[in-house]
């Protein structure tokens, strides 16, 4: 089949794994099923699947390691399907790169419908070509994005929207895909208070949303550390403000 979607079902259950196997292979996919840490490396760093699922208690690579190193090479969606229920696992498994979590047990049709889900959202490799950069290309301000140019931001915050790329103070951040989709989408509205469910259906491409939106302020939380012009000062200028009860706000107001 001509550019079939790719997957790599990471889990040491073997019975857990054909089941996803099974609904992954039934939706498209190309899979490949992988019961150690090690082994999914191989087979990622091989393949470069569109797709990971990831079980974070596997017998030999912390499953949190693993992501980590998947992220080192490739850009694909990751979600991790974990028996791990309590907030810090959710939390370090966003912090480390995964795109969603799901906690065991849990329903084929919503595993179904959250993989649905992030292949709406854009990838980089999914993009047009980068437009032409100008030969200096120079910061826009106010938050404004000029006619025909991949250049959003203000003097000190500088985001690429066709190389994805962000600069504070130009200084290059790494960013997650996730990290950087929230951040577009919250400078191309400079001023403008925009809720929690606005965000996810935004970034997530889905009008599905979960019982808490606490996944947004989770990626927040990371995205406003790495913008910070000095990451050690706790107190530096904050890009993003939380507008209580509401959602965030992006502040153009360079430091």
């Amino acid at each position: 089949m001509i550019n079939q979607r790719t997957a790599v079902v990471v889990e040491d259950d073997s019975d857990v794994g054909e089941l996803i196997s099974g609904l992954l292979d039934q939706a498209g996919f190309a899979v490949t099923v992988a019961q150690t840490g090690a082994e999914a490396l191989t087979v990622i760093r091989e393949q470069l699947p569109d797709l990971v699922t990831l079980d974070m208690s596997l017998p030999d690579i912390d499953g949190v390691e693993v992501c980590r190193q998947v992220r080192l090479v490739t850009d694909c969606y990751v979600i991790v399907i974990s028996g791990r229920t309590s907030e810090i696992d959710r939390l370090v498994g966003l912090e480390v790169g995964a795109d969603d979590y799901l906690v065991k047990p849990f329903s084929m049709r919503e595993l179904q419908a959250r993989v649905a889900a992030l292949f709406r959202r854009p990838r980089a490799t999914d993009q047009a070509p980068e437009p032409r950069r100008p030969t200096a290309p120079a910061p826009v301000a106010n938050g404004q994005r000029p006619s025909g140019s991949a250049q959003i931001g203000c003097d000190h915050l500088n985001l690429n929207t066709g190389a994805r790329e962000v600069r504070v103070s130009g200084r290059e951040v790494d960013l997650t895909r996730t990290e950087f989709d929230l951040l577009a989408h919250l400078v191309s509205h400079p001023g403008v208070v925009v809720p929690r469910e606005d965000l996810l259906r935004a970034v997530w491409a889905t009008d599905f949303v979960p019982e808490s939106t606490h996944v947004v302020d989770v990626h927040l939380a990371n995205l406003r550390r790495k913008l910070r012009t000095d990451p050690a000062r706790a107190n530096d200028h904050e890009w993003i403000r939380t507008i209580r009860g509401v959602g965030f706000r992006f502040d153009p107001c360079c430091p």
